[in-house]
Parts: structure tokens; C-alpha cells; sequence
């Protein structure tokens, strides 16, 4: 094998490796990488249907990701919704995803506990994520679990609930911490500050309605 065959097989090998990808911006970037070096070896061959194939699928795979990182801070994209701890849905999802959210969160229990709080972050009508909070003393709440699904870990869309959507502060809160020992970068990003053990977000003000002269 010289060194073209090789870089014809490691090309097919990251194209197909990028379609069992679970992670949406991860699927994209290997795929985008597969149909470049596909590109270069086809080429090199001269065989300009395979050319034109992949430079469409490095087209279409730049635009998605081009898509994905714009929005991934657009509130207009993702939506926050409160759900009752006892909600049948909320049930279902945690069901579907029961074997995934378990290795992140082993200790998490799912039952209506008094004082919980549920949110489930949604795109559109998918759910992308699930928040359980209950307070800690006053102002304070306490994550008990904060999931995000397999295709959006890597878009942290779990801003929208700390930062973007005033859902917390509506309910009185102004400090959150996260569980002792969560080893978590994606908070990092968010503005929260390690403390120890655990992770503490200060939660802005909410506004003051506007005074009429």
C-alpha cells in the first residue's frame, strides 16, 4: 500500500466512523473531515464524480456546522420549560434515557420529593435536556441532576435554564450550586466558580420593570 491507498482507507475509515457518532457536532466535524481528505485522494486519482460527491458532503457538512455554532447561544433556538416533578412526560423522557443519565448521575432518584423543581430544555419538540434543582437554604438552589441528551453534550445548552432564562431568579433563587465532587468543565463555561468540592453560579438580578414618568 503506498501512501495514496493510505490516505484513501483513513479517509473512508473517519467518514464512516463520524455516522456512529451519538453527539451531533461531533458527527459533523468527523464527516467534514472524512469528505476533505476523500476530496484530495479522488483527485489525486482523477476520478471527478467521487470528487464532486464529497466536496457536496464537505459543503453540506461546513453549513450544518456553520448552523450549529451560530445558534448555539440563540434563546431564540432553545426554549425552557418548567414541568411538574409528577408530569407523565417528563417520566417518559427520563425513561428513554434512564441507562445514559445513570453513569453521570448513579445517586439521582426520580420521585416527586417536596421542594423539587423540574426544567426540560427544549429545540423545536425535542428534549435536549433535564434539570432537577431544590432549594438549600434561602435563595439557594441545590442541582440534583442536570442531563443533557447524547446529540447536544457538546452544545451545553443547560445555559439557557442558568443564564439566559430568568427561570430561576423568577422562583427566588440567587446562588446555585452544583453536587460535591462533579468534575464538569461545561459549568466552568457557564460563570460558575469552583468552590471546593463543588461549583457555585451567582445569578444576576432580575430587571426592575421600567417606571412610568
Amino acid at each position: 500500500m503506498d501512501w495514496l491507498d493510505f490516505v484513501g482507507w483513513a479517509g473512508s475509515a473517519v467518514l464512516v466512523w463520524s455516522l456512529s457518532q451519538a453527539r451531533l457536532l461531533r458527527l459533523r466535524v468527523l464527516n467534514l473531515i472524512g469528505s476533505v481528505v476523500l476530496v484530495g485522494y479522488n483527485a489525486a486519482l482523477s476520478v471527478w464524480p467521487m470528487v464532486g460527491l464529497n466536496a457536496a458532503m464537505t459543503g453540506v457538512n461546513a453549513w450544518h456546522l456553520y448552523k450549529i455554532w451560530t445558534t448555539r447561544h440563540d434563546e431564540s433556538i432553545y426554549t425552557v420549560v418548567q414541568v411538574g416533578t409528577d408530569d407523565t412526560f417528563l417520566a417518559h423522557v427520563l425513561r428513554v434515557h434512564w441507562s445514559d443519565l445513570a453513569k453521570f448521575n448513579p445517586s439521582f432518584r426520580f420521585d416527586d420529593a417536596p421542594g423539587r423543581t423540574a426544567f426540560l430544555t427544549m429545540r423545536g419538540d425535542e428534549v435536549v435536556g433535564v434539570l432537577f434543582l431544590r432549594p438549600a437554604g434561602e435563595g439557594v438552589a441545590q442541582i440534583e441532576l442536570d442531563y443533557v441528551t447524547k446529540r447536544f453534550r457538546d452544545l451545553s445548552p443547560g445555559e439557557f435554564v442558568f443564564r439566559s432564562s430568568g427561570l430561576l431568579t423568577s422562583h427566588g433563587f440567587h446562588r446555585v450550586l452544583t453536587p460535591p465532587g462533579m468534575l464538569a468543565p461545561y459549568y466552568g463555561r457557564l460563570g460558575f466558580q469552583r468552590h471546593g468540592d463543588h461549583y457555585e453560579l451567582e445569578l444576576p438580578d432580575p430587571p426592575r420593570p421600567a417606571e412610568i414618568d
